[in-house]
């Protein structure tokens, strides 16, 4: 692994043509040029079975739609393990724990190099076995993809958006919504100070940092259900 990375990414994925436009952009962009994060792409195809590469077949059992078969997915884990033993697979899966701000947290945090393979899973799920080698199982709420690349994309900025050294205030990730629990991050504003009939509250324009502080306080929500 990179030595200036924090974190190192390496995702096992069929598209990952999907996934470079939006990590080589913006934040991502900036914390790959800085070295505080890696990204690495595994294709899955490139651990195919047969001359068609293929990565998937039918469920046992019988029904609808094509399952990931194991042996691709394990001999792509495998690989990066071959240069970095203690890499923590996760997998986004329905089953796993909800993904949340206090997890971002837990996954940036500490002073050590991490190392973390996402798995992208696709078509109608996954054989059940590849879980055994899976360290984290995420799910990013009661719905369903086509696909992991987005809940990829989800875990890869809310973790790197974190670290030191990315968002321009130092300070800035710890005054948003969910920084603390469920709380709500104040309203904010910006010029102009009228707009279509809608002012900027006047204490906001007051420059007394005290009774902003305290306008803020009093203006910061809770999570609604």
């Amino acid at each position: 692994m990179d030595k200036m990375a924090k974190i190192k990414f390496s995702i096992i994925t069929l598209f990952p043509e999907a996934l470079k436009p939006y990590l080589d952009s913006s934040m991502l962009y900036k914390a790959q040029s800085r070295g505080i994060i890696e990204i690495e792409y595994v294709n899955l195809r490139e651990f195919g079975l047969g001359p068609h590469k293929s990565v998937d077949d039918t469920p046992y059992g019988g029904g609808d739609g094509m399952l990931l078969r194991c042996e691709p997915v394990f001999a792509a884990v495998e690989s990066i393990k071959l240069t970095d033993p203690q890499a923590e697979v996760i997998i986004p899966t329905p089953v796993g724990k909800t993904w949340n701000q206090n997890l971002a947290r837990e996954f940036a945090g500490g002073d050590e190099l991490r190392h973390y393979i996402i798995i992208c899973p696709h078509y109608e799920g996954y054989d059940e076995r590849i879980l055994s080698i899976v360290d984290h199982k995420i799910s990013l709420g009661n719905y369903v993809l086509t696909g992991g690349e987005l809940p990829a994309l989800i875990l890869i900025d809310s973790v790197t958006r974190l670290l030191p050294g990315v968002l321009g205030g130092a300070t800035s990730a710890e005054i948003e919504s969910f920084s603390e629990g469920n709380n709500l991050e104040y309203p904010q504003y910006t010029k102009p100070a009228v707009f279509r009939g809608m002012a900027v509250p006047d204490v906001l324009l007051s420059g007394h940092h005290g009774k902003v502080d305290e306008w803020r306080k009093t203006n910061s929500g809770e999570k609604m259900d």
